[in-house]
């Protein structure tokens, strides 16, 4: 019987060894293949992705939300001759205030009154990669949200939300 566990274990030991490019790219297709086959044979019910999107939107529901207050394309007067300006945002959620500054080289930002927090960048299904204030409350994200956005911040007094916004 020990014979049996240990061909097992060079198995498993055989695929936990990296793969070459070409069968990574194999696998890559047959995943894809069976990604279709499961759609056409198997599909999801309209009714059970719609459940699914709900409870993702649920997800947070404990959190506060952090309304938008000031957006310079909307609220700012315009400065003749000035282009490519930062795109500046500040959000409210009872007595924090978050100010965010936006450019197409990534977002900064601060937490007021400043406080240690870890903030996520959403802007799509996946989180993103956490980033977490200094002890001035500020932050930075290296790359500009690509499309809808929100931020996702984590104090100690809970979870803030701010509204999402389009780029």
């Amino acid at each position: 019987m020990s014979d049996m566990n240990d061909d097992q274990d060079d198995q498993h030991a055989a695929f936990d060894e990296e793969a070459s490019p070409d069968e990574e790219f194999a696998l890559e297709l047959l995943e894809e293949e069976l990604r279709q086959a499961t759609a056409i044979l198997d599909p999801v019910p309209p009714a059970l992705r719609q459940i699914a999107v709900e409870a993702f939107a649920l997800h947070d529901l404990d959190s506060r939300i952090a309304e938008l207050a000031f957006d310079s394309v909307v609220d700012a007067l315009p400065v003749r001759g000035a282009t490519g300006a930062p795109r500046m945002l500040t959000f409210h959620a009872g007595e924090v205030t978050v100010d965010v500054e936006l450019t197409p080289q990534g977002l900064m930002g601060q937490v007021l009154p400043p406080q240690s927090a870890r903030i996520e960048v959403l802007s799509g299904p996946q989180a993103g990669s956490p980033l977490t204030t200094d002890d001035m409350g500020r932050f930075i994200h290296e790359a500009s949200p690509a499309g809808p956005f929100a931020l996702r911040l984590r104090t100690g007094e809970g979870v803030i939300v701010t509204d999402w916004l389009t780029v």
